[in-house]
């Protein structure tokens, strides 16, 4: 295969300095919309790097918008132009109340589907965050409380088994958790809240899509 790219590699990051260089590649039109990328050993040969490097591009492009993997059968082009920034850093820059309606209305959402699709395992990871997070309440441990409830509710976004929506919520969740420990002084809300929780989580059990609706957005604090 025909080596495209011969200059050699000058950045610290090689995956950084890989994904710029296919990036190129892709907005230049070398790669068409929906064309699948060469294999990772041809792209090792091509750019002259390990493998790690060429996935780490991958991901950041895919973060980029303008790649998307198919299990099985091999990356393709998903757009030409792409978001031009991943989500995470868009995140880190985000502003709060504005990150933290995406996570409430979320959690309404992964709650309502966790009704339907959620398993006997991941009732039981449910149960023993929320034990935590009220144990941690009582106790006034804000920083563990405010991780329990994010690991209750990132149980909740995997038992919805919506990929997408459950990745979304926990890398927002990610970035509102340092936000929590600056606004939050003790753990008295989430002693408040507790009951809601816990009824969310029955509804969740019940396997009652409707009432997971209501105590979910009981919870985000939508319902007034």
């Amino acid at each position: 295969m025909t080596n495209i790219n011969s200059s050699p590699l000058k950045r610290l990051s090689l995956a950084e300095e890989v994904a710029d260089r296919l990036q190129g590649l892709i907005t230049s039109g070398k790669y068409a919309l929906g064309q699948q990328l060469p294999t990772e050993p041809e792209l090792m040969l091509q750019f002259a790097v390990g493998r790690s490097s060429i996935r780490e591009a991958v991901k950041i492009l895919v973060h980029r918008g303008l790649l998307r993997v198919q299990q099985g059968l091999g990356t393709f082009v998903a757009s030409q132009t792409g978001s031009g920034e991943a989500l995470s850093q868009r995140l880190q820059r985000a502003d709060f109340e504005d990150l933290n309606e995406v996570r409430l209305l979320l959690e309404v959402k992964i709650g309502e589907k966790a009704a339907v699709h959620r398993t006997s395992k991941d009732i039981e990871k449910m149960k023993g965050f929320l034990k935590k997070r009220f144990e941690y309440a009582a106790a006034n441990q804000l920083e563990a409380c405010i991780q329990a409830d994010i690991n209750f509710h990132n149980t909740i976004a995997e038992a919805s088994k919506n990929e997408i929506m459950r990745d979304l919520y926990r890398t927002v969740a990610e970035h509102l958790k340092k936000a929590f420990a600056l606004r939050y002084r003790n753990t008295d809300s989430f002693t408040e809240s507790q009951h809601l929780h816990d009824a969310l989580l029955q509804s969740i059990i019940d396997k009652d899509p409707k009432k997971a609706l209501v105590w979910a957005t009981k919870i985000s604090g939508i319902a007034k």
